[in-house]
């Protein structure tokens, strides 16, 4: 099923709030997407005849089983492109903002390795030497490690 960008955003949002309180309601997508209720309700009714939610006025919004579905990988390429991006020194809040930007673009394969590299930085039994390097790359444009260079 094909889905517009804003679509995603509205079933990562919906999947994420109901993970943290196990439900959603109108005004916690708007607050969360940064957008008024009559926006949040629109869309919700749009997703709703598409079958990625289960959309009652007063109990709230449901995901269903495609919805969980998209709305999890959604969140995982967010999760995977955010951490990716903390790695390399981009402040929390500003990869926040570029992983929802860049999470609807790549190909899949690219986020696939970025998981991969994310998942292989976080299990080393050592903080890589590399990364270390890199941080001072950053900050003087020089690099630490010369061996086998000469």
């Amino acid at each position: 099923m094909e889905l517009s960008r804003k679509a995603e955003d509205y079933l990562e949002s919906i999947f994420t709030i109901a993970r943290e309180k196990g439900y959603a309601k109108i005004k916690d997508v708007a607050l969360f997407l940064e957008v008024k209720p009559p926006s949040v309700i629109e869309m919700v009714k749009k997703l709703d005849c598409k079958g990625l939610v289960i959309y009652r006025k007063y109990d709230g919004i449901t995901l269903t089983q495609e919805g969980r579905r998209i709305g999890g990988l959604v969140r995982g390429r967010h999760d995977a492109i955010k951490a990716f991006l903390e790695i390399i020194g981009v402040p929390e809040k500003a990869a926040d903002k570029n992983a929802c930007t860049m999470e609807h673009e790549l190909d899949p394969r690219t986020v696939t390795q970025i998981k991969n590299l994310v998942r292989f930085v976080r299990t080393a039994p050592d903080h890589p030497e590399w990364l270390e390097h890199f941080e001072t790359f950053c900050k003087t444009g020089e690099h630490t490690c010369k061996k086998g260079r000469e």
